[in-house]
């Protein structure tokens, strides 16, 4: 087992980081021939998805479905500090992901991209990866 945490930072309110070369890189010197890469977010307004990032449209198109879906300052917590779409978001969402390791690499689809969502920025988030 092998583990790594590092650091993303997100410059907007709402926004997909793409986190896909920090995780191959480890998985790439940490890698057994088989495994799974957990990738985990251990905060309660961002989240981990897998989806397409070359078209940054699709990255955008799921944003404000999202926000579409849950609107900001209208529940109980926005009394609070204000960012209790961020919370639902992410429970939606998920704080993690579990991808399939082959051959020291990540087995993602073709157009498959490891996301950070950043639903309550600016900030700076944390992501732990674990490699079993």
């Amino acid at each position: 087992m092998a583990s790594h945490t590092f650091t993303v930072k997100a410059t907007r309110r709402l926004q997909m980081v793409d986190v896909t070369a920090e995780v191959a890189r480890f998985v790439a010197r940490h890698a057994p021939a088989e495994g799974i890469c957990s990738v985990y977010a251990p905060h309660a307004t961002a989240a981990i998805t897998i989806n397409e990032n070359a078209d940054p449209a699709v990255c955008e198109d799921i944003l404000d479905a999202l926000s579409k879906l849950v609107h900001q300052g209208v529940w109980r917590h926005d009394r609070v500090d204000g960012n209790a779409d961020a919370h639902i978001k992410a429970s939606l969402i998920g704080p993690g992901e579990s991808i399939p390791v082959r051959d020291g690499k990540l087995l993602l689809g073709t157009w498959q991209a490891i996301m950070l969502v950043e639903l309550d920025g600016p900030r700076t988030r944390t992501i732990h990866l674990t490699l079993r």
